[in-house]
């Protein structure tokens, strides 16, 4: 009892704390800045090492840990998720109480359909070190991260010259930011992306890394353009043509990571019920005589997109 009364007051405390920080923070950058991660890393640690003073044992304590991080994790994003709506309710002119309304049944509904998705892509692919046969499991880069963090405390094995090693080189990332802000830079080091880059594994930060090439390259597109034009009214038709531009590209972009993530969803539904066997990549090799789907005519497909992707950046707005 007197456990679960410590563990109340860390999720109540961590929560509302943490909260307050994500909902600052999309407030003032928006919740695609909210420092989840870091947030929740912070409250396992905090939790795992107080669980472990109070004498709670290796069998028990990493779970329970988790569940602390969790529940402070969800508090610290659905405050982030609620100020940035209630911020561009409050921009477009809407009733806050009605927007309250519809969150409360959009946590609901998240609530009700989380739980079969994730035992639907479980059961269809594996997650992280549970593995289906036949099939590569989804990456879980981040639980990982957290299940690594909660039982190196319990098992006393975390290895805390790594984590001091992490720690000295995220400083030094902050100096360099800071000296390259002071110098007036456009190159920038912010240490959340530097620690994302490091720890994502290479199959997802790839396709991340050849996103901002061609955002990068979209953006000096239209500086040239920008630049290339004496007339000032014309320069500024051009500079809204680039915000134009950089917000169809983004539009474009997030409608490919939503329609990838419904499409995964799907497929998970035949393919559980197929016990892991993928017929469609059967059928696939079958029809065309290609073994392996993802090597060429996967790079056909990302080169494709990238292609999509700058035109679509780069397109002269209609009318």
């Amino acid at each position: 009892p007197a456990i679960a009364a410590v563990l109340a007051l860390v999720m109540l405390v961590a929560g509302f704390l943490f909260s307050a920080v994500a909902s600052y923070m999309a407030g003032l950058v928006g919740s695609s800045n909210n420092p989840i991660s870091g947030v929740t890393i912070a409250t396992l640690l905090t939790s795992a090492l107080l669980l472990l003073a109070l004498g709670t044992d290796a069998a028990t304590g990493p779970a329970a840990a988790i569940l602390i991080g969790a529940v402070v994790c969800c508090a610290a994003a659905i405050g982030g998720d609620n100020m940035q709506d209630l911020k561009a309710g409050q921009i477009l002119g809407a009733t806050p109480y009605k927007q309250q309304i519809m969150q409360a049944i959009g946590v609901i509904a998240a609530a009700l359909v989380m739980a079969p998705i994730l035992s639907a892509l479980l059961n269809a692919y594996g997650i992280g070190d549970i593995l289906v046969e036949g099939q590569e499991p989804l990456e879980a880069p981040q639980a990982t991260l957290m299940q690594s963090v909660a039982e190196g405390v319990f098992a006393k094995n975390l290895p805390w010259t790594i984590v001091g090693i992490g720690m000295a080189i995220a400083v030094g990332v902050i100096i360099l930011d800071l000296v390259l802000e002071a110098a007036d830079s456009a190159f920038r080091t912010p240490v959340l992306a530097v620690a994302v880059g490091i720890y994502l594994p290479l199959e997802l930060a790839t396709p991340i890394l050849l996103g901002g090439l061609i955002a990068f390259a979209a953006h000096r597109w239209h500086l040239r353009r920008i630049a290339s034009e004496a007339s000032g009214e014309l320069k500024s038709s051009l500079r809204g043509a680039k915000v134009a531009g950089e917000r169809n590209g983004l539009l474009l972009a997030a409608g490919l990571i939503t329609g990838e993530a419904i499409f995964g969803i799907l497929l998970a539904i035949p393919l559980a019920l197929w016990e892991g066997e993928n017929k469609i990549a059967t059928w696939f090799a079958g029809a065309t005589g290609i073994e392996s789907p993802y090597a060429w005519p996967g790079l056909v497909i990302v080169a494709i997109v990238m292609f999509m992707l700058y035109r679509q950046a780069t397109a002269k707005p209609r009318g």
